[in-house]
């Protein structure tokens, strides 16, 4: 007479745990069909610098003196994150971590993994050091808010959001302390995706 529901219970109990697993961000490939996977660190809307903590698997609000690093500016302006499976080599010139990605659009939840369409990088000096800031979009309309497919989209029809976001990088550590180099379009982008990549 239990039996029923006791399968139930156990089938939906893994269900759920199954489902609510981390994915396994080491085995996404950068690269998918026409575009990349992103996976976001810092939803767009929040001033929270969280980080992912590859040797905890979790993602944690970065430190400072043991206090919680909030960026002291407006909010990120689109979903912060890195490109799984690239890994920038200091050997190379890189520093040391995954490439950087800045998403376009609606807000997602740290975590998430989204198919993303590269449309340019802003170039930028961290303290002397070469920053790259990938630029893309989510692949899926649902989630675009600004119909751009390249980086000629971003800087004719979109220009006030482009110089939103160069305003936004120059400034989010502090006045003075990024420098601007310029932007390039999507082909550099690919190309940095490619160098970069590790699988």
């Amino acid at each position: 007479m239990y039996r029923p529901l006791v399968l139930f219970l156990i089938v939906f109990a893994f269900w759920s745990c199954h489902n609510d697993a981390t994915p396994d961000y080491k085995t996404l490939p950068a690269i998918i069909d026409q575009g990349i996977h992103v996976v976001v660190e810092i939803p767009a809307g929040t001033n929270h610098k969280i980080e992912y903590q590859t040797d905890k698997s979790d993602f944690e609000v970065d430190q400072i003196d043991g206090k919680d690093r909030i960026i002291n500016f407006l909010p990120y302006p689109g979903n912060y994150g890195f490109i799984p499976s690239t890994y920038m080599d200091p050997a190379r010139g890189g520093d040391g971590d995954a490439l950087d990605v800045l998403v376009l659009g609606e807000s997602q939840p740290t975590g998430s993994v989204l198919k993303a369409l590269p449309v340019g990088v802003l170039l930028l000096k961290d303290k002397g050091e070469l920053d790259s800031k990938i630029i893309a979009v989510p692949m899926d309309s649902s989630q675009q808010t600004m119909n751009i497919r390249e980086f000629s989209n971003l800087l004719i029809e979109y220009d006030a959001a482009k110089r939103i976001v160069e305003e936004w990088f120059l400034n989010y550590k502090g006045y003075g302390v990024m420098e601007l180099i310029g932007w390039q379009d999507e082909k550099y982008a690919w190309n940095e995706i490619r160098k970069w990549e590790t699988e």
